[in-house]
């Protein structure tokens, strides 16, 4: 497992693959006003959905209960699973892995690398067209990978690569390297944070760090704005002129077939009504079941669990801006300071469903190793508490976010405060919702005027399987994620990660980024568990699953 397994994509003819066949409210439905034409072109789209028939679309309504609620609609600016999970459904990928983590023309019909490594040319396949009805256009693709590659860890190594992007005809386009660059189908092909999906280049004009408005894909189901009530519902219809491929669903490449009319995401903070929901059929699914109502869950009638194919980690970020995580020496006590087993034991209790693991890139990937992590993360607060006072510790508060209502997150933060202050540490724990967490981790103003010192998230095993993917180990500065983490040595390694083509180099390299992640400490690994969804009998899946849910490929009796 893990993107070494990414690096070819099955062709012939020397690398040529073929394949067959928007926060505003007022933007993407009742702001396209301003664009007359577009508008009747999507209410064409949702009346034919709608007039397909009212008793059938009724029954093929899914309701599912997600595991935060939507209030941020751009997959670009933001890199939480909610806005992942909302781009699958609006957009579309040129690329897409399945099980075998082999990437695979998605919107691409073909794909082929020039004998030096240094162009690589990707033709769409004829008939994309977007939610408004307008054609998919390579400049559409190019404006896209642009700015997604201004915000992805990964993307902004494909981009210092890249000498220019090249229109070629309406469906054809160019990526002309300045050097060879081992990791392009990972790029394209990158299936979790950040995403590249495909937006109309009007969308993909906006600043990446600035939320795009508007709404239109091209993807398999459309965003109904009119009826999104953040705290309470999300509502997708099925986009009528979506062109699936003609093979079967595989992860995230395939026939992405919509048989659903209609998709609810259904707002249920709390676990115990979700699973009370599911019980009584008043919801088809919960996306993340809470690990303490498995047993319940298990022994409910007509209903179905299933333990998710791959590991999630546990990721403590620190702020390297403010006082005290500005200092490597104090985050590197916090690293001797926090302990896995502490944070798996009160986050998921069942030992079935977690392990311990001192990986950076997981435990069971091609970059597994525990060099550089003895003796780390095991909770030594003696140890811990000597090195704080040893790097002049001043008393400054550190500032943890804790989100309220995602299961697999809450009460993690009081645990990390438990700890630091074993080590002598002093710590505010401030507690919100999960989207009002998000909101503030963009603010990178100090503490005492609204922003914060740490938190911890998860992270999908596809997201953090190697140096170039891990979006916590970027430490470019103000182009890395929240946190912010600025080294140059970091950098230097995963572009030799990016640039490297030999895989035995490729994992001495990831060890190196390993081993000088505990000098600089970007973020540290608090365990690893594996999450759990769940869903009615009379809900079926038409694909091989794969590590989060998505919605194709479902289909509901």
């Amino acid at each position: 497992m893990g993107s070494s397994s990414i690096n070819h994509l099955q062709v012939a003819d020397a690398g040529q693959a073929k394949a067959a066949q928007a926060t505003s409210r007022a933007s993407s439905y009742s702001g396209l006003a301003r664009n007359k034409q577009c508008s009747i072109a999507v209410a064409s789209a949702l009346a034919s959905v709608i007039s397909a028939g009212g008793a059938h679309a009724q029954s093929k309504t899914l309701k599912v209960v997600m595991h935060s609620d939507l209030k941020i609609l751009d997959p670009v600016f933001s890199a939480s699973y909610i806005v992942r999970a909302h781009g699958y459904l609006a957009y579309d990928t040129l690329f897409g892995i399945d099980d075998k983590f082999q990437v695979k023309p998605q919107m691409a019909e073909s794909y082929k690398a020039s004998a030096d490594g240094l162009t690589h040319t990707i033709t769409l396949r004829e008939g994309l067209t977007w939610h408004d009805g307008a054609p998919v256009t390579a400049d559409d693709c190019i404006a896209s990978l642009k700015r997604w590659a201004a915000r992805d860890s990964l993307g902004q190594k494909l981009a210092q690569s890249t000498a220019d992007w090249r229109v070629v005809d309406a469906r054809t386009f160019e990526i002309v390297l300045k050097e060879p660059f081992g990791s392009v189908l990972d790029a394209l092909g990158k299936p979790s944070v950040a995403v590249p999906f495909i937006m109309p280049k009007r969308i993909a004009a906006t600043d990446p760090f600035k939320q795009a408005e508007e709404v239109i894909g091209s993807g398999p189901y459309i965003f109904k704005r009119d009826e999104w009530k953040a705290g309470d519902k999300v509502v997708y219809v099925k986009n009528p002129n979506y062109k699936s491929r003609d093979e079967p669903a595989n992860w995230f490449s395939g026939g992405k077939v919509a048989t659903l009319d209609r998709i609810e995401w259904i707002y249920m903070p709390d676990p115990q009504t979700a699973v009370n929901a599911l019980a009584n059929g008043e919801i088809d699914m919960i996306e993340n079941l809470s690990h303490d109502l498995l047993p319940i869950v298990t022994k409910a009638p007509n209903v179905t669990v299933t333990r998710l194919p791959v590991v999630s980690q546990y990721q403590f970020r620190m702020n390297w801006l403010h006082a005290p995580f500005n200092n490597a020496k104090l985050r590197q006590a916090a690293m001797m300071a926090l302990s896995q087993q502490d944070f798996l034991e009160v986050a998921i209790g069942d030992k079935t469903y977690y392990r311990t693991c001192l990986a950076l890139f997981t435990c069971g990937s091609p970059y597994e190793t525990t060099a550089g992590m003895t003796g780390l993360t095991q909770g030594d607060s003696k140890k811990a508490a000597e090195m704080v006072k040893a790097a002049g510790y001043d008393g400054t508060p550190v500032v943890i976010l804790e989100p309220t209502d995602l299961n697999a997150l809450k009460n993690l933060g009081a645990v990390a405060k438990s700890q630091l202050e074993k080590a002598g540490f002093k710590v505010d724990l401030q507690v919100s919702d999960w989207q009002t967490m998000i909101a503030k981790l963009n603010n990178k103003k100090p503490p005492a005027e609204g922003g914060w010192n740490a938190f911890t998230t998860s992270w999908q095993q596809l997201d953090i399987t190697d140096p170039s993917q891990m979006a916590f180990l970027t430490a470019n500065c103000d182009k890395a994620r929240v946190g912010w983490p600025c080294d140059e040595k970091m950098e230097q390694i995963r572009d030799r990660f990016t640039r490297e083509t030999d895989p035995a180099k490729r994992k001495a390299l990831a060890e190196e980024a390993q081993v000088h992640n505990t000098q600089v400490v970007t973020h540290v690994p608090g365990g690893e568990y594996f999450g759990a969804s769940a869903r009615r009998a009379n809900v079926t899946v038409q694909q091989i699953l794969p590590p989060f849910l998505v919605f194709w490929g479902l289909d509901k009796k």
